[in-house]
């Protein structure tokens, strides 16, 4: 895999794992 790969999924992953955060526990946010 290409560095840029690599980068997109860890922002993709950091994304979701946000909104499932935010999902989670919205008085967070």
């Amino acid at each position: 895999m290409s560095a840029e790969n690599i980068i997109g999924l860890l922002v993709a992953a950091g994304l979701l794992g946000y909104l499932v955060l935010a999902l989670v526990k919205p008085e967070r946010f």
